[in-house]
């Protein structure tokens, strides 16, 4: 019996190690990817100057969120037939060459460019450390984890803001925030190759080529058509364009119902809480794109505040994104109950962009900071839960489908919503007015938002 015993003992501490080592990687990956984008958020002003692009700006947004919600899907899908590592390694690896190329731009057309092909892996990596992290935990205690993902997050939140705005006024300029990225997420990678399992299937089935195509004519044709809705001599094609995306977005649904391995399973179609989350979610991505692309622009061209002192006005609402969910997720592990934290958040957050929408140039710092704050105490409760109603929503072996699918509808609204908010922006003389109907077109985005989980 001692023999045996010792056995079961090794094992244990073997496997522990093994998901610690595991959880450690994940965690790293997660830091790098929300470091980089806690800091280009605020860089990002000073490099839409120096490229001369605020006509740009909606496209900068756009067109990656377009690539990044196409390959959200594809990779979440493959990573339940190759393995979550095989595709994390993909995807490292396209956000580095990315990140290379972006780093040598000189106009905004080739920054848009990179962009949309750096999130090729860039934006699929946040999915799939999800994603593993509930490979790694049995469901009892995967609620807690998903939350504690949010640490790596947090601690990013703390540091990045301030980094990317002494960045962009360093020496090295924005360019350094890129290259500096790069030698941190190989580290990250290093982790990933030796700490995660291969948990690819035996049997390869077919890839979706048909409904990846479909789903990209329907995407692409949105985005295009939405973005033309603005432009008086394009509103006819706009309109045609548009119902072009409705047919290839039927046509992308009936292909999903027939083939053998699709893309997006067309049951979550059918789940009732699955599509209230993905709904609210692409929704939520109105407020969050007018928090984090357009209120720096609001701080540094209308209130008149540095990059850096910019950068610090946002680090309490990065903090809160990022850190509430741990609490969530420790809440929800021990009562299963998530209605209503699940509306006050939204609440939360369409209260604070109403409130945001009344802000002019004489606004005073700390109002900022203490409305932005309050958002951010909200929009860091919403993806938890979104993950975790997505995780419980579907079988275990659709689980990298359906968080690959909420992070994609998540990137459709990020597709749409600039192109909405540009639109919106222009109906305004001025920038300050223009940049107040961006927020104020949020908020309704969130009113939606809140009427559909009520």
């Amino acid at each position: 019996m001692e023999p045996m015993h010792n056995d079961l003992v090794q094992q244990n501490k073997t496997k522990n190690r093994n998901i610690a080592l595991g959880v450690t990687a994940i965690f790293a990956t997660q830091f790098v990817s929300f470091l980089f984008i806690n800091a280009r958020n605020i860089a990002q002003p000073q490099i839409i100057a120096e490229l001369d692009g605020m006509a740009l700006l909606s496209w900068l947004i756009a067109l990656p969120a377009l690539s990044g919600a196409a390959s959200t899907l594809l990779f979440g899908k493959l990573s339940d037939i190759y393995g979550r590592r095989a595709m994390l390694l993909l995807s490292i690896a396209i956000f580095l060459l990315g990140l290379g190329i972006s780093s040598r731009v000189t106009s905004m057309a080739w920054l848009v460019a990179s962009a949309t092909f750096m999130s090729v892996g860039h934006f699929p990596i946040i999915p799939l450390c999800f994603s593993t992290i509930s490979d790694l935990f049995p469901p009892s205690e995967r609620v807690k984890w998903t939350g504690l993902l949010s640490l790596p997050s947090g601690v990013a939140a703390l540091i990045g803001p301030v980094l990317g705005g002494v960045m962009a006024e360093s020496a090295w300029g924005w360019r350094g925030l890129y290259w500096g990225t790069i030698p941190l997420m190989l580290a990250a990678a290093c982790l990933v190759v030796f700490a995660l399992p291969e948990n690819a299937r035996k049997v390869k089935p077919k890839v979706d080529v048909a409904g990846t195509i479909a789903m990209l004519a329907a995407t692409s044709t949105l985005t295009i058509g939405v973005s033309w809705l603005g432009t008086p001599h394009r509103f006819g094609a706009a309109l045609m364009i548009l119902v072009v995306s409705v047919v290839a977005w039927v046509a992308f649904i009936e292909i999903e119902k027939r083939t053998q391995e699709p893309i997006l399973d067309p049951h979550v179609f059918l789940n009732r809480p699955f599509m209230t989350a993905a709904g609210a979610a692409m929704l939520s991505f109105f407020g969050t794109l007018g928090m984090i692309a357009y209120s720096p622009i609001f701080v540094q061209s209308v209130m008149k505040i540095s990059p850096t002192i910019s950068g610090s006005m946002l680090t309490p609402y990065s903090i809160f994104v990022a850190f509430m969910g741990i609490p969530t997720g420790l809440v929800l592990a021990r009562t299963r109950k998530y209605k209503g934290m699940y509306n006050i958040s939204y609440a939360v957050v369409t209260l604070s962009l109403f409130a945001i929408w009344r802000f002019t140039s004489n606004t005073p710092i700390w109002v900022y900071v203490l409305v932005t704050a309050v958002a951010g105490l909200g929009f860091g409760v919403i993806p938890t839960i979104t993950t975790l109603v997505a995780q419980f929503a579907v079988p275990q072996r659709l689980l990298g489908a359906a968080i690959g699918a909420i992070f994609f509808f998540q990137m459709v609204g990020i597709t749409i919503a600039p192109s909405i908010l540009s639109l919106a922006q222009k109906q305004a003389p001025d920038l300050e007015g223009g940049l107040k109907l961006v927020f104020l077109a949020s908020a309704i985005a969130l009113l939606f938002a809140f009427a559909l989980i009520t």
